[in-house]
């Protein structure tokens, strides 16, 4: 018998951590005029795309996306022995399409916002246990057919609460190899769906948080890591009011998240100067902040051990308009400019 990879119910620590050899990000009008829009890949002022739909356009941006990280390495798509994808759109139609032409070994995925670190997660695997040499992790979002779906038309006009967040137009990928200089995937952190009974959708933060809260708990607990171990704690995507619901829950621990504990729905946008209330959400919010802000960020120094988390509300619009409430989930991952612990 092989000896277990595993810390505990919820961590594992790969044994063989795979590198981050390619990452890029694509974002639309808003995300290019906010803070970070020096740390893009490719802003996009139409944010069509030159497509005929909104939905066409996300396909158009994954695919975009995907490209501009293979040109970062020396692959060609064919050399990719899995992709993992997902969206918010209705069986993640946005990431089918994308690649519906490539002839990859494709995996949809929907984990809502958590979608990112899912992808991430369970490419990473597959590469540890030997089953991949090249894998790639691709999300997107787009504020105008999330909002068709699951909203209001956008010409209906109707008020957005101070607890709502904006979805993101934006797309990040990355591509995982078996060798590489790093950043390594050291740890996968897999979440349990908790649902303490919001029923509001236009306050996710509140939502997620719990869930948050739970998975980061878990690895600390598993791994024997603390906040203070890390460079960076980012969650993806909590916006402003669930940020602060999950410092207070671990305040209630005697747990200080830090100053190094951030969310890429409040890095994202500039709340003072963008109309996005609380904050960023959508699959390529977090994606994109990855993909070009902390990634770039490792590689010139900046942090050198990351946790990322990405957070997820697993709502539908059926569930929504039957008065359900939303469960919601969160995955994580430990990015590291170290292969090894203590290396």
């Amino acid at each position: 018998m092989q000896p277990t990879k595993r810390l505990g119910r919820f961590t594992v620590e790969l044994a063989s951590p795979p590198s981050i050899i390619g990452f890029a990000s694509v974002v639309g009008k808003k995300e290019g005029e906010g803070p970070l829009k020096n740390s893009f890949d490719r802003i996009n002022n139409d944010t069509t795309f030159g497509e005929k739909t909104w939905e066409k356009s996300e396909s158009r941006m994954q695919a975009e996306t995907l490209s501009a990280a293979l040109n970062k390495t020396s692959l060609a798509p064919g050399s990719l022995d899995y992709v993992f994808a997902g969206d918010l759109l209705n069986q993640c139609i946005g990431s089918s399409f994308a690649v519906r032409d490539m002839a990859l070994p494709f995996y949809g995925l929907y984990g809502a916002c958590s979608t990112m670190a899912e992808g991430l997660g369970l490419a990473s695997m597959l590469i540890d246990g030997g089953f991949a040499n090249h894998t790639t992790a691709i999300t997107s979002s787009h504020f105008a057919s999330a909002e068709r779906q699951y909203r209001m038309p956008l010409e209906y006009g109707g008020q957005r609460t101070p607890t709502a967040q904006w979805t993101a137009t934006a797309a990040g990928c990355c591509i995982l190899s078996s060798e590489g200089n790093g950043p390594y995937i050291t740890h996968v952190c897999t979440g349990q769906i908790i649902d303490l009974g919001v029923k509001d959708s236009n306050h996710m933060g509140a939502a997620m948080a719990p869930a948050a809260y739970e998975t980061l708990s878990a690895l600390f607990k598993e791994t024997g890591l603390a906040p203070t171990d890390f460079d960076l704690i980012l969650t993806g995507d909590l916006a402003s009011f669930g940020a602060q619901i999950l410092r207070d829950m671990f305040q209630l621990d005697g747990i200080d998240l830090g100053p190094n504990y951030h969310d890429c729905g409040v890095l994202l946008y500039d709340a003072k100067k963008q109309d996005v209330h609380a904050g960023g959400s959508g699959c390529g919010c977090s994606a994109s902040v990855l993909c070009g802000h902390i990634l770039n960020g490792m590689k010139d120094g900046t942090w050198n051990k990351v946790l990322f988390a990405g957070t997820g509300a697993l709502m539908s619009p059926l569930s929504v308009q039957q008065g359900e409430t939303i469960p919601c989930i969160c995955h994580a991952v430990v990015i590291s400019n170290t292969k090894k612990e203590g290396a």
